[in-house]
């Protein structure tokens, strides 16, 4: 059985930074894409960053530049670092993976963290 489990979320000020983790198990970790979402209140589920089995990254364009996504295939895990956050940030961040495109046909999601960003 896939578990993904989300940690990091938290309330920050704008302009902080947040990093978010995601540790995986129940799967060959490496052969998976992943990615992080983010759903705020009220709108719909949009792909922030993800990154390929073999290292290659993709980033929405309203994180270019302020986020950087990586992972560590001898723990398992995947993380988002956020800075210079925004108030429109502020939503419920979701990892997800694929054994295809974690852009287009994730498979399998964790249960969210929430990031909070006061202004």
């Amino acid at each position: 059985q896939v578990h993904l489990v989300e940690s990091g979320g938290g309330l920050v000020q704008a302009g902080g930074s947040l990093r978010l983790s995601c540790a995986a198990s129940g799967l060959t970790f490496g052969s998976y894409a992943m990615g992080w979402y983010r759903q705020a209140a009220g709108k719909e589920r949009e792909l922030v960053a993800a990154i390929s089995s073999g290292g290659t990254t993709y980033y929405a364009d309203f994180v270019k530049g302020r986020c950087t996504i990586s992972r560590d295939n001898t723990k398992n895990t995947v993380s988002l670092q956020m800075n210079s956050l925004k108030p429109e940030d502020m939503a419920v961040y979701y990892c997800a993976a694929s054994g295809v495109s974690v852009t287009t046909d994730p498979w399998y999601w964790g249960q969210g963290t929430q990031v909070t960003v006061s202004s």
